[in-house]
């Protein structure tokens, strides 16, 4: 079974839309929310995969979701159907942290030969081997200082070491303001992570906040040869699921 983030009460979040950030965005693209992490990041924007209530890690909207209600358990089966009866043939598993259920995980790429996989992860839990050989791209967003988590969850040297050192790994940073950037390039130079494999995106759940940062951001990217990533479903269809 798999234990998924839902759109509306009993419905799970499996849908097509447009791969809004990193390497891929633009491409057409199905994708499948699980939900459940091991990070609290007081800016995400998808608390409802984990801050149930009696939860009490920071988050700034400290909103509390009401689990039966955001949370819905599939069988590999009826998961894969679900996709299969969306068209694209690229699939994007987020979350939530979706490498914390990677034996179900597996179970279901099985069931979808010829399918591109990505997977997108806070970069702190190691692939399932069952599953690791079923993924082309893994999607890795590092979670610095301004996220609140403590380091020493956030930033596991092995880990990081490990996804530098896969071909298939590409690295997102959450931008929050400019002096973020000495701890990126900190954790750049010390995982001599390819700067063509490093992008920046600017830390905004709205247009206008994104514009904003966007504006600074993009020079930062010039200044140390790094690559740029908008967040292209917030300004289709704002900062709501399901897109």
């Amino acid at each position: 079974m798999l234990t998924l983030a839902t759109t509306t009460p009993g419905e799970p979040e499996i849908f097509a839309s447009l791969q809004g950030e990193g390497l891929s965005l633009g491409r057409p693209s199905t994708f499948v929310r699980l939900s459940r992490c091991n990070l609290a990041c007081q800016w995400c924007d998808t608390a409802y995969t984990w801050r149930f209530e009696g939860d009490n890690r920071p988050h700034r909207d400290a909103l509390a979701f009401d689990r039966t209600q955001n949370q819905v358990a599939l069988s590999e089966e009826d998961v894969a159907a679900r996709i299969t009866a969306l068209s694209p043939d690229r699939l994007v598993v987020t979350g939530g942290e979706p490498l914390l259920q990677g034996p179900a995980l597996a179970r279901l790429l099985a069931l979808l030969p010829g399918m591109h996989v990505e997977i997108e992860t806070n970069g702190t839990v190691a692939p399932h081997p069952a599953l690791d050989g079923l993924v082309h791209q893994y999607n890795v967003s590092p979670k610095l200082a301004h996220s609140g988590n403590p380091a020493d969850l956030a930033l596991v040297p092995e880990r990081l070491q490990a996804w530098a050192t896969d071909p298939r790994a590409v690295f997102k940073f959450v931008i929050a303001q400019a002096t973020d950037m000495a701890q990126v390039l900190g954790l750049q130079h010390d995982y001599a992570i390819p700067a063509d494999r490093v992008f920046l995106m600017a830390e905004g759940r709205t247009p206008a906040e994104l514009a904003a940062h966007n504006r600074w951001l993009a020079q930062l990217c010039l200044d140390h040869g790094l690559r740029f990533t908008d967040r292209l479903h917030i300004h289709l269809y704002g900062d709501t699921r399901g897109t």
